[in-house]
This record gives C-alpha cells, sequence and structure tokens, in this order.
C-alpha cells in the first residue's frame, strides 16, 4: 500500500498541500498487517525518520507563517502612518494658505519649513516600506524554495516506495 492511499485518497500530495499532516499524523499512522507485507521494523524506521525530518519542516513553516503575519502587520502600520503624514501635510497646506493673507512672508517661510519636514518623514516612512516589502518578498521566495525542498523530498521519497513495492512483486 503506498502512503498516498492511507489517508483516503488516491494520491500521496493530497493532504500534504498546506501542511495539514501534523508529526503526530505520521507517527500515530498504523497499517494493515498483511500475510507478505513489507518489514514493520523497516517501517518503523523509515517512519521514524520521517517523523523527525517533517517535524522540523512542520516547524520551519509555523516560523515562517509567523514571520510573514508579523511583516504584514508591520507593513500595514507604516501604512497607516504615511496616511496620516499625508492627512497632516493636507492639513498644513490649508493652513499655510489662510494665513497667507495675514503674513505673505511669514507663511511662506513656515511652508518651506513644513513641507522640508513632512517630505522627509515620507521620505522615511516609505523607504521602511520599501524594507519591509524586500523582506517580505524574501520571505516569500524562501517559502517557495521550501515547498520546492519538501516537493522534490516527497516525490523522492514516493519514488523509492514505488521502487520497493516493484521489488516485492
Amino acid at each position: 500500500m503506498l502512503w498516498g492511499n492511507c489517508y483516503g485518497g488516491s494520491g500521496f500530495s493530497q493532504g500534504v498541500n498546506a501542511l495539514a499532516l501534523t508529526p503526530l499524523d505520521i507517527e500515530k499512522k498504523e497499517f494493515k498487517r498483511t500475510f507478505r507485507g513489507y518489514s514493520e521494523v523497516e517501517v518503523d524506521e523509515f517512519l521514524d525518520l520521517i517523523i523527525n525530518d517533517y517535524e522540523v519542516l512542520y516547524r520551519e513553516n509555523m516560523d515562517y507563517k509567523d514571520r510573514n503575519q508579523h511583516l504584514q502587520e508591520q507593513l500595514e502600520q507604516y501604512q497607516r502612518l504615511e496616511d496620516t503624514l499625508k492627512n497632516t501635510l493636507v492639513m498644513a497646506q490649508q493652513t499655510a494658505e489662510e494665513a497667507k493673507d495675514n503674513a505673505h512672508r511669514e507663511v511662506e517661510l513656515i511652508i518651506k519649513e513644513a513641507q522640508d519636514r513632512a517630505a522627509a518623514i515620507v521620505a522615511e516612512a516609505q523607504d521602511r516600506v520599501q524594507e519591509i516589502l524586500g523582506d517580505f518578498q524574501e520571505t516569500k521566495q524562501e517559502l517557495k524554495v521550501f515547498q520546492s525542498k519538501v516537493k522534490v523530498l516527497l516525490e523522492a521519497q514516493t519514488e523509492i516506495l514505488q521502487e520497493l513495492e516493484e521489488e516485492l512483486k
């Protein structure tokens, strides 16, 4: 019996897409015993290896998900800050135009200082947003690499199991 069939599906990849399978699921899985079945010791040893490797991958995936969530929250926080700064800048410009009637020279100086400060704050916020987006893209790429490695590992293991099955026929 191939591993994929033990989940009620027709193939191994069904249950692995979103890491729905936990290390405990692997550890607790029991196989039917048959007259000419696999060596119980070899299967148990192999499952122990899979459990250990899968547990490491499972934890790494959870860490990546946590990190991604944290980066998303930071990005949202910086976007709200940017909106606030934009709103503040608009209000400052309106106030400057109203004050222009009273003191044209003084208002020009205030506008220039406000624009310089706002531009520096907006530039700093945009730099931070770009940095967070870069981190997010890097994490996303690392996750893709991780998924590819898991897929290759699982395909290799499936191929080995199929070869073993062919040898036993």
